[in-house]
């Protein structure tokens, strides 16, 4: 397996529809398909179905700068962040420094973000994503996910360990966390809001409390990790699923 293999499966991004493609048919010689193809969230506004996902192994914010000009400038108008990635400055710079050149249009660009574990309260989250803003130097989020289904303790630190090197988990409900995230909606700060690596029951609990829906769950998903059963529930609550590292982060280029 070459870098470039390697690289093109940690950043790629894929949309999986009902009725057009699954984790299966994504390939390198049918990405460009993809570039200009949107679909209709359940809030009825539009998402390019192939992402730019800007981490992975080996992905440093040094770097990153030039991976979403490349991006861009290769046609991809869904770019994927997260706080975990600490790289949103790099490329909310990026994004800009395209915007001010006339090369897009901010309305062009479709960006994504994530509230990460240790900002689970109410609190905690509104304070991630007035950072979150202020790193990717925008007026507003076009999506912003929920990265995991737990909290972490709170605290400058991302991973918290006890003394068995142990994550301390947060007393927090993620229903809580939720309900920030549809104040923001709300705020006009953020367009639309989903999840990341949540499961039928940890959806089905957002949706028993929830006021806005969520439009995307976002878990990994390729040949070897198909999660059919997850990826029909969630179509069935008409919520899309994208899937990350839908090459297996290199693994299926590498036979």
């Amino acid at each position: 397996m070459t870098a470039n293999m390697y690289f093109l499966s940690s950043i790629l991004l894929f949309v999986l529809t009902a009725f057009e493609t699954s984790a299966k048919s994504v390939s390198i010689s049918n990405v460009t398909t993809y570039l200009n193809s949107e679909l209709s969230l359940n809030n009825g506004l539009k998402m390019p179905i192939l992402g730019f996902g800007t981490g992975g192994d080996g992905v440093t914010p040094s770097v990153v700068y030039d991976m979403v000009i490349n991006a861009i400038d290769a046609g991809y108008r869904h770019i994927d962040t997260a706080f975990i990635f600490h790289n949103e400055i790099e490329v909310g710079r990026a994004i800009n420094d395209r915007i001010r050149q006339g090369i897009i249009k901010r309305e062009d660009i479709f960006v994504v973000t994530k509230i990460w574990n240790t900002f689970h309260s109410r609190a905690r989250a509104a304070e991630a994503i007035r950072q979150s803003l202020s790193n990717l130097n925008l007026d507003y989020i076009d999506l912003l996910l929920m990265n995991w289904p737990m909290g972490y303790k709170e605290g400058t630190i991302d991973e918290p360990l006890d003394k068995y090197k142990l994550i301390i988990p947060s007393p927090v409900d993620y229903v809580d966390t939720w309900k920030e995230m549809e104040l923001s909606v709300s705020d006009g700060i953020v367009k639309s809001i989903g999840l990341s690596n949540f499961n039928s029951q940890q959806i089905l609990r957002i949706l028993d409390s929830a006021i806005i829906k969520p439009v995307i769950n976002q878990i990994e998903s390729h040949p070897q990790l198909s999660q059919d059963k997850l990826i029909n529930y969630c179509k069935s609550k008409d919520i899309h699923v994208t899937a990350y590292s839908p090459l297996g982060e290199g693994r299926l280029l590498d036979r």
